[in-house]
């Protein structure tokens, strides 16, 4: 049983209902229809605002944000957020409030309610990963934090004194998995396995090149990237890095990227990480970058994928002046709507069941789609399109990797983000990526944003109150019949305009 979340509702008209979470996603709570837990509308609840405050879960972590309601929210007896006197619920929204780490047993207070947080992490063996009953839960000799069952404290006892005599010669504390630093005040006490430093993590160079040393001393789980050297480095982001490799013997190129936990990766993270990129590499299209294999070592994630030698729609954009003609983005959406149709029913291998266990599937949603992870590839004289990024993002916040960084990383890029997205972000189904699609090219024809963003109000506030602005009002030579699929991909009440890639892709083909 995975780590999980339970929300109990201790006070109020509600009283008695539990919510539990055991994947990664966000939690609005409010009076508003799309909060979860929503409170009643009546009179006695109308000091609760209609979008009162935001949880952001990835078990065991958990973190709360008051979005500017006019009675606060309480953790624990203390007020976290609340708009200033005078401030009206709509000047409120231009106010950031912190975000705040909660743990087991917080209560958190919103008007007459009380909801109680649980924290539930299960035991597991520390040799063999295997989970413990909480009846027979003791803990190992070697450690007061390491778990062993009945097998394997069998096994322990020959080795005990042994097993004293290395800890005991190890310095206290935890430390970096690449450079040894001691890391105790880095980690979360709710976090075991290997971790990467701040001062390593800013430097993920050094960490590849080491593996890639590595690797040479023959590390069966380094053989994914045995036998490649360092090009130069492609692009980089929150939590790694990629660079163009190129195979010593085969002088193939790829793709490498590197990935960084935010917060240590035990075995049962690392194996749920690589359970999920079965599901990337089990997509096989002309569309789609493919995924070649992929690994972990010394609390680093590394995959090698296939190098698009044309950058990004991003790159082209920023090469066009910031947006790009009908002409030319057209093609590359459609391309894109294909390797949708593909993904959204591809059979997948890993399909997580709501009592924890897989089975075998159809259907992979890509919850991230914007113009940086549409790349392009030359064939010919044409350039060919090559979604990326499937799963990965997805793959590392279900394995618990990505942390609580902050509540604005929980679901994706917020201004190509629907908003159903926001509200249901662990049963986002197909109908969000294909109005991403839409958002996506609307940006590339306009150089705009779908949503008037602006300091004026909090950017998760705007995806959840604010329509797109219609495509003509931002350029009106925009032709007509365009304007009007595109329009229509992204409405969003009382459902996301077109269900499905094939759908929308018909209907550009109609105008176009």
């Amino acid at each position: 049983m995975p780590p999980r979340i339970t929300l109990t509702i201790t006070k109020g008209p509600l009283q008695g209902e539990v919510f539990t979470f055991d994947e990664r996603t966000t939690c609005l709570v409010g009076r508003g229809s799309d909060c979860q837990p929503k409170l009643p509308t009546d009179e006695e609840h109308r000091v609760i605002s209609r979008h009162h405050c935001m949880l952001d879960i990835n078990a065991p972590d958990i973190r709360i944000r008051d979005f500017g309601s006019l009675n606060g929210t309480w953790v624990n007896g203390k007020k976290i957020g609340q708009r200033e006197k005078g401030l009206t619920a709509k000047q409120a929204t231009t106010v950031s409030f912190p975000e705040y780490d909660l743990k087991d047993g917080d209560e958190i207070k919103l008007g007459h309610t009380l909801i109680r947080v649980g924290v539930y992490i299960p035991a597991v063996c520390g040799e063999c990963s295997q989970e413990i009953p909480d009846e027979r839960r003791e803990q190992s000799d070697v450690s007061p934090q390491v778990y062993q069952c009945d097998a394997c404290r069998t096994k322990a006892k020959a080795a005990l004194q042994k097993a004293l005599s290395k800890a005991l010669s190890k310095p206290s504390g935890r430390h970096c998995a690449a450079c040894g630093r001691d890391v105790s005040k880095e980690i979360g006490e709710n976090r075991t396995g290997d971790y990467i430093c701040a001062a390593c993590q800013a430097d993920p160079l050094q960490i590849v090149m080491q593996l890639l040393r590595n690797a040479k001393t023959g590390q069966a789980n380094l053989m994914a990237i045995d036998g490649y050297s360092i090009l130069k480095e492609l692009g980089r982001g929150g939590c790694g890095a990629v660079y163009l490799a190129r195979h010593d013997r085969t002088q193939q190129q790829v793709a490498l990227k590197v990935m960084l936990p935010k917060v240590a990766a035990d075995e049962r993270a690392v194996a749920r990480f690589l359970r999920e990129t079965e599901n990337t590499k089990a997509l096989r299209h002309s569309r789609i970058v493919s995924l070649r294999d992929a690994g972990c070592s010394e609390g680093t994630f590394f995959m090698t994928l296939e190098f698009c030698d044309s950058g990004s729609v991003y790159d082209l954009m920023k090469a066009r002046g910031g947006k790009l003609s009908i002409a030319e983005s057209a093609p590359i959406i459609l391309q894109t709507l294909e390797a949708l149709e593909y993904a959204h029913q591809a059979k997948i291998p890993n399909v997580r069941l709501k009592d924890g266990s897989y089975r075998a599937g159809r259907g992979l949603v890509h919850r991230d789609l914007k113009p940086h992870n549409i790349l392009l590839c030359k064939s010919g004289r044409a350039v060919a399109v090559k979604m990326g990024d499937f799963g990965l993002a997805k793959a590392f916040d279900t394995a618990g990797l990505s942390g609580q960084t902050s509540g604005d990383a929980a679901a994706g890029t917020p201004v190509f983000v629907a908003r159903e997205q926001v509200r249901s972000f662990l049963y986002a189904k197909p109908d969000v990526d294909v109005w991403a699609a839409a958002a996506t090219f609307y940006t590339m024809l306009t150089g705009t944003y779908v949503r008037d963003f602006s300091r004026d109000k909090q950017v998760w506030l705007t995806v959840l109150e604010c329509d797109a602005v219609p495509i003509r009002k931002r350029d009106p030579s925009i032709p007509k019949q365009l304007a009007e699929v595109i329009d229509a991909a992204l409405v969003e009440t009382p459902r996301i305009g077109f269900q499905t890639a094939t759908e929308f892709k018909r209907a550009l083909e109609a105008v176009l």
